[in-house]
Formats: C-alpha cells, structure tokens, sequence
C-alpha cells in the first residue's frame, strides 16, 4: 500500500481520489526516507517505548470514580491514573465519533479533514425531520486511504502495528453497520494486524438472540479483548516495538448487560424518582464492564514483563450520552461543543517517564496524539507537503505543569439528531438527560477562554472555563475585546484549513 501527503484541503467526498502510482509512490517514499532517518540517528542502544492506545466509546469525563464520580466502581482505570498522569483538561477532536477518530489517528482536525460527521451507509446530505435554516455540507463516508495515520508513522520505523475494536472511519460495508469497508479499513491505513469483532459488545448480538445472563461476580469473556491480550503477550520477548490500538465499543449504546448482578448492584445508588433511572442503572453497569476490559489490558502488559516501558494512553472518542450519563458539572453532552461533548476523560502511564499519581491541567487533544507518539517512536513529524493541526506534548509526561501557548479548534457545521430532531429539547443544560438540539456550531479554546460560534444566527458565547467550567455564564459582552479576537482566530484559522460550513438554503 502506497499514501501520498497532501494537506491543507478537505477531500472530495465519497470519491476516490485520482492520483498516478507513480506520484503516491515518490512521495510516500520521501515520507519513510525522512522516518528511517530520524529512526536510525537514535543510535542502537536507545529504548522506544511499546505504546498501546486504548480508545473508548462514549465515555463521560466525570464517568470514573478518579474523575470524581460518586458511585460508578472504575478500579482498573483508576489504577491506571494512579500509577500515571490524569489530565483535567483533555478533549476530544469532535463531539461525535467518526469526526474525532479520523482527527485522532491523522494529526488533523475535522474541519481540515472534510470529516466532521459520522459516517453512513451511503452518500447524500442529512435528512432532517424539520425545517431548518441552513444547508449542511456533504456526508463524507471515507478517511481516504492516502491520508497518513498513526500506524502508518510508526511502522515506517519498524514498529510492529496492530488494531482491534472499533474502527468507523469507513462506510458501513454492504450496508452492515460498523463493517469494515476493504478499501478503507486498518490494514489499508497501516495496521499490519487487524481483525474484526465486536468482542461481547450488544453489537455482537444485532441479528442472534443474546447470550444468556453470567452468574454473580462474573463478567463477560469477550473476543476482542482477548485478541488484544493475546498479541501483547506474544510480543513479551520481542526486541522490536509495537504500536497496539484497543478501540473499545464500550460504553456506546445499545446499553444491555448480560452482568444483572452488576446492575442490581447499583440500586442502592440512586433513588427511585431520580432522572432516568432504569438507563442509568444499566449504564454504571456497562461501565464497570468496560473498567474489567481496561484491567485485563493493563493486567497482560505488566503480567508479560512490558509494563516500565510500555505507554499506556487512555481517553473516550467524546462526551457521554445524554440520556445515560450524567455529564455534571459540564455543560452539553456527546453532539455538542459545550464541554460535556468534548473533555474527556485522559489517562497516561508509563512508568520509565510519568511519575505516579500526577494531575495535569494543560490542554491535550485527540489530534495530538499522531506527533506525540511519532516523537516517542523517535521519528520526525516533518513533511514537505503535509500539515500537521496538532504537537507534541511529550514534554507534558516528564513536567505535568508544562503549558504551551496555543489554540484548540472544534468545527461541526451539522445538525443533531437527524431523524427525533423536532422532539429534541431546544438548549443544553447540565444533566438534562435528554438530546438537545444542536445547530451548526463551532468553537475555540485559548487559555481559559472559550469561544462558541452558532452559525444559524451569528452568535457567539464567551466562557471562562477558569472559573465557570459549566458554562453558565456567557461573558461576549462583558468581554468584548477578547469575544471579538477569539471570533477572529476562529474564522481565520478554518480558513486557513478549507473548512466546510452550513450555509443558507435557497
């Protein structure tokens, strides 16, 4: 498989891109001159860490007990945290699934991407169930399979790569949700191994009847993890490295337990009249579910012998589902840019470098992750024809205080929900439990302040997440001069990336 770079323009989409063999060749050829160079100035005895990246579905940033959650029992992924960095500040690329994984393993943001949305079957415009302002742009269905990913990057410099779980960053093939397309899939964007399975995931069960119930105390064996498992310990006496992304069904919807004894468990927590409750339940349960899939992982990296130099990156694709998760004290939910759709939760170990137990307040997105990790690999993130949206933060893993002067971008110039969105409640609050309408928004972050943009009517809101981390307390008039540079570096730098906006109809 050949890639070319080319960056600085969204794709064409639902089409493949017409580019000679030749042309793909050269420049992925100039790509992995640069990588194998960088790979060997490192010198022989320079010890690259394994990095395994566990990517989950839909997980709520105040969702685990170390994230201050007063009855969900997380101890696998709190280990985690406390044996490593919890970053207060993390955030996903986009408040939607698609949007943020094909930000994640490329470096770019969505609105560079052209990918902004989720991906569907077939290609066309939404179908919204009312009447709205403006025209959303084209479906995209593809990540191209010319743009450089993550595993890419790192197995130009001899990192053995593989993938398992989700991947929805492809049509759904033959119109079976979630499959892989065969020209759009992992082993098209650099996974050497990859295999598909929806592990014990409800998606496993769509056409069959379920599984029956476990016993008390039990908890699901499932495929996917053990694949995942099993590969690590294969690798315990490799000298070679390895690039392992988990991508986790958990905790996305349909939320059904096989684990009753679990959900019983979790009555005694929440009153008979609280909000949701029968979801809820049933949602700390998928919960704890997916915290003993996080600790199998963990278990086989430190059981096989590659725990001090092995970096475990942790972090959900975007914020928690309305009606089951309580996203307080954040504002908004997953499909939103408030921050209850974006801060996720964000976890790193590696005990060769991360002190245990620290807490980082710098802001670390998704899109980092690819220069991140390329740097660990001890390659260069530089190309001639490739831009880059995210950097390095290493440095962050040995000085948590580290704090780089920056901006970060979000771009959704889509309606939500498409097909309920005339019964959606009109504006995000905090634990509403329940969809809002979102409208074409977009938003930047700089410092403490946080800029939103609502494209139906040209507004915008100003938030100082120092003090107000709910979102309460709008401050574009209060702070004029601030509101007006934050819109200004907003519109300029989508831009500067080609984004595509909702415009008006007629």
């Amino acid at each position: 498989m050949t890639k070319r770079f080319r960056a600085g323009q969204p794709p064409e989409n639902n089409s493949r891109t017409l580019i000679s063999m030749q042309t793909r060749s050269m420049q992925f050829l100039a790509c992995l001159t640069v990588l194998c160079c960088a790979a060997m100035a490192v010198g022989a005895d320079a010890e690259r860490p394994n990095i395994v990246f566990i990517l989950v579905d839909d997980l709520g940033w105040s969702d685990l007990a170390c994230y201050g959650h007063a009855y969900h029992k997380t101890p696998n992924i709190d280990r985690l945290a406390a044996d490593g960095l919890r970053f207060t500040d993390g955030y996903a690329p986009a408040p939607i699934c698609s949007a943020s994984r094909a930000s994640i393993l490329t470096g770019k943001t969505p609105a560079r991407l052209g990918f902004e949305f989720v991906t569907k079957h077939e290609s066309g415009f939404q179908q919204i169930d009312a009447e709205v302002p403006l025209q959303t742009p084209k479906l995209t269905l593809n990540l191209p399979a010319e743009e450089i990913t993550i595993a890419d990057r790192l197995s130009a410099v001899g990192y053995r790569t593989a993938f398992f779980g989700k991947w929805h960053v492809s049509q759904h093939y033959e119109r079976r949700y979630l499959a892989w397309h065969p020209e759009f899939g992992p082993r098209r964007q650099g996974f050497a191994i990859a295999t598909e399975d929806f592990g014990d995931h409800p998606y496993a069960w769509r056409n069959r009847k379920a599984p029956a119930d476990l016993p008390d105390g039990a908890f699901p064996s499932d495929s996917m993890i053990n694949r995942a498992t099993d590969f690590i310990h294969s690798q315990k006496d490799s000298q070679t490295p390895y690039f392992l992304m988990v991508s986790s069904f958990y905790v996305h919807t349909p939320v059904k337990n096989r684990c009753r004894w679990l959900v019983e468990d979790y009555e005694r927590f929440l009153g008979k009249r609280a909000p949701n409750r029968s979801k809820r339940l049933e949602y700390a349960a998928f919960v704890e579910t997916l915290d003993h899939h996080v600790g199998s992982i963990v278990d086989a990296i430190d059981d096989s012998g590659q725990r001090e130099n092995t970096l475990v990156f942790f972090m959900s694709d975007n914020g928690g589902h309305p009606e089951y998760c309580s996203n307080a004290p954040l504002r908004g939910s997953k499909w939103n840019l408030y921050e209850g759709g974006i801060r996720v939760p964000m976890i790193a170990r590696w005990p060769q470098t991360i002190s245990a137990g620290e807490t980082s307040d710098t802001p670390v997105i998704g899109y980092d992750l690819l220069p991140t990790f390329v740097e660990l690999a001890s390659a260069s993130n530089d190309s001639e024809d490739e831009v880059l949206d995210g950097l390095s933060v290493r440095n962050v893993f040995s000085d948590p205080n580290w704090f780089p002067q920056r901006s970060l971008i979000w771009h959704f110039p889509f309606y939500h929900p498409e097909s309920t969105y005339s019964r959606a409640i009109e504006t995000a609050g905090v634990n509403d439990f329940a969809t809002s309408k979102t409208r074409p928004q977009s938003a930047v972050r700089r410092g403490k302040y946080k800029l939103i943009h609502f494209a139906e009517d040209d507004r915008v809101a100003l938030y100082d997440l120092g003090g107000d981390i709910s979102e309460q307390k709008d401050l574009s008039e209060r702070q004029a001069k601030i509101s007006a540079e934050l819109r200004i570096l907003l519109d300029r730098q989508l831009n500067t990336m080609n984004a595509r906006r909702a415009t008006p109809k007629g």
